[in-house]
């Protein structure tokens, strides 16, 4: 079986690291037609104070935005990066995502342990679960 993304994905990518591995793994599925939207959800806290100022937060995202590029240079499509503020990563995913009319919500699963999961809430799993687009786990690409 074959799968190209024709349209416009959202890629929600959480540090550099990821975005390279998210951009490396989805580049081979682009076609001319692709736009990639990759977005960093800048989280706040909801009242509390934030951990970070927005100036670092903004800043750490145009890193991450750098590195995802990489794997995607050179490849079929177009590359468009938004930074976004929520205080629900998912919520904030799928509302971006409707807003802008996306065929897809693309993401790399990332490694962690079952109780870093239970932790964080598991954002994979939510994003399968709370799907108001439809949404695609890529293949581990651990090479």
């Amino acid at each position: 079986m074959s799968l190209t993304f024709d349209g416009t994905v959202l890629v929600p990518v959480a540090d550099p690291d990821d975005g390279e591995r998210t951009a490396a793994a989805l580049a081979p599925y682009l076609s001319p037609s692709s736009t990639v939207l990759v977005v960093n959800v800048i989280e706040k806290a909801g009242g509390a104070p934030d951990k970070a100022s927005v100036e670092q937060r903004e800043e750490y995202a145009q890193e991450i935005f750098e590195r995802t590029r990489g794997p995607l240079e050179g490849r079929d499509g177009t590359v468009e990066t938004a930074i976004l503020f929520g205080t629900d990563v998912v919520e904030t995913i799928f509302e971006a995502a409707l807003e802008r009319d996306v065929d897809a919500v693309v993401f790399e699963p990332r490694d962690g342990s079952r109780f870093v999961e239970l932790l964080t809430g598991d954002t994979a799993r939510r994003l399968v679960k709370e799907a108001s687009v439809p949404v695609v786990a890529l293949p581990r690409n651990d090479g």
